[in-house]
């Protein structure tokens, strides 16, 4: 009796362990840790993002499935949920390192608390020109930036881009530090941010971002910084008369995988899938720069307010103003990054 006992533990213990295993490899099913993936059986990746379809970034987040599906000839399957159809801001980046989805595309913002290097694009005035910004992102110090993320069983796969930001007013046309003196301007949460604005002499309101509009308005803050599709799509423009394209700081996207996934895909498969990534994201960059023109040709015809631009000598003067915040940020973000960041100039 005795011996039977332990012989059925035994066996229910090789039981537990097939059991195991076979969940682990899938059991022959869609797996897209270990299986080949075909035609019939193909590998399915959860592509999660918050904007619209019809956003550059949601463009282009179907596109990249098209291409993969077309590419591999249907053996991976890219499922795009927009609109946060799946996770929110908040739930997305918890939801691809617990590997419930595949890839994501949050705004490089979202990545602070986990990586503090990523306010690298809010130091206002270090990127100046959108081939400075292409070479950082696809160079040293985007794989810097992405290297910090293995630790947490994250890949990055590309920068895709949102936009220059630029600055906008109901008191005064803002061509000088100077004329910065006194304002209140509406931010997203954030010390880079907050010492932008103190650096100027003016200071920095944490509104979100749905409530800008009404904040403006009714004269709660004098003003805020966004790129022109944001500016344009959200009226901005009608409640302040004075906007200046200043290119001043940073609103980008970050590519994202699990790591465990995408070391888990057929080498084959990776390759291709790495490969048309970077084929979307230089297209994604396109669509973005063009989006952001035609907002700015919007907003110039609303004949509701006038844009002023900088000059290069009135840029190298914010410059200069802003050179002791990447100072004060250097110890967070890493001097070698922003060090990088100046050595493309």
């Amino acid at each position: 009796m005795i011996i039977w006992k332990k012989r059925g533990v035994f066996l229910g213990l090789v039981v537990l362990l097939a059991v195991g295993m076979c969940l682990l490899v899938g059991c022959g099913g869609n797996s897209s840790h270990m299986a080949a993936g075909t035609a019939e059986d193909p590998i399915i990746v959860k592509f999660s993002h918050v904007t619209s379809p019809d956003s550059p970034k949601g463009a282009a987040a179907q596109r990249y499935a098209d291409l993969v599906a077309e590419r591999t000839e249907g053996r991976v399957k890219v499922e795009v949920y927009p609109s946060s159809q799946l996770y929110g801001d908040k739930e997305e980046l918890e939801a691809l390192m617990a590997g419930n989805v595949h890839i994501i595309a949050p705004t490089a913002a979202k990545m602070l608390g986990l990586v503090p290097a990523f306010q690298i694009f809010d130091l206002p005035f270090l990127f100046v020109n959108k081939e400075v910004c292409y070479q950082a992102f696809d160079g040293e110090v985007g794989q810097k930036l992405f290297k910090q993320l293995e630790p947490h069983g994250i890949i990055g796969l590309a920068f895709w881009e949102n936009g220059f930001k630029h600055f906008g007013n109901n008191k005064r046309v803002l061509k000088s530090p100077e004329d910065f003196k006194g304002l209140k301007f509406r931010i997203m949460a954030g010390k880079v941010l907050e010492a932008q604005f103190k650096a100027i002499d003016a200071a920095g309101a944490v509104v979100p971002f749905g409530e800008t509009y009404t904040a403006l308005q009714q004269g709660t803050v004098d003003g805020q910084e966004n790129t022109w599709n944001n500016m344009e799509t959200q009226k901005f423009y009608e409640v302040q008369p004075y906007l200046t394209q200043s290119n001043h700081g940073r609103l980008d996207y970050v590519i994202l995988t699990n790591t465990t996934f995408w070391n888990g895909l057929p080498d084959d498969i990776r390759q291709i899938m790495d490969e048309t990534m970077k084929e979307v994201t230089a297209w994604e960059r396109e669509q973005a720069e063009a989006l952001n023109n035609k907002s700015l040709e919007i907003i110039k015809a609303s004949g509701k307010c006038q844009v002023y631009e900088l000059t290069p000598e009135e840029t190298k003067a914010f410059q200069d103003k802003m050179e002791p915040v990447w100072e004060e940020f250097e110890d967070v973000i890493g001097k070698d990054l922003i060090d990088g960041v100046k050595s493309l100039y």
